[in-house]
């Protein structure tokens, strides 16, 4: 490896934190100040047809209490809610409500304002080429906070 390329992973460590640093400031400016980014992480894991709480905590990579505590914190506040599993009797889906989804949305905008900013920066060829190389060594599936 070259010698200029060993701080990569701390360059990318610095990236994903500036990522959820802007998510999270789109969002609680649109209004959401009562959530905090590990929830949106968990809000990724719902979206679109819901999940139940081994799923979120396998997202997460946090023990199924801990996602239960988190998922009854994001129902009291109005978030999510608990569903009946079209599939497992024994199971309850957790899927985005109305306010869940206006959470969600907010943080699309603000991804969408960071990675303009980037554009701005890297020009749209040096965005598409870093998205590019980064989905040739990145295996895409759980997104999950570096703090709970």
């Amino acid at each position: 490896m070259p010698e200029s390329a060993q701080d990569l992973p701390l360059l990318l460590l610095a990236a994903a934190a500036e990522v959820t640093d802007a998510i999270h400031a789109g969002v609680v400016a649109a209004g959401f100040t009562d959530v905090r980014p590990t929830h949106g992480f968990a809000f990724v894991r719902m979206a679109p047809h819901g999940a139940t709480v081994g799923e979120i905590a396998e997202h997460l990579g946090v023990t199924k209490q801990a996602a239960s505590q988190m998922v009854d914190e994001l129902v009291r506040k109005g978030y999510a809610e608990r569903n009946p599993h079209p599939h497992d009797s024994r199971a309850r889906l957790i899927t985005l409500t109305g306010r869940g989804w206006a959470c969600t949305r907010a943080a699309d905008a603000a991804i969408a304002e960071f990675t303009g900013g980037w554009a701005t920066t890297l020009g749209d060829g040096g965005v598409v080429e870093l998205r590019s190389a980064l989905a040739r060594v990145v295996t895409p599936g759980r997104v999950r906070p570096a703090v709970w």
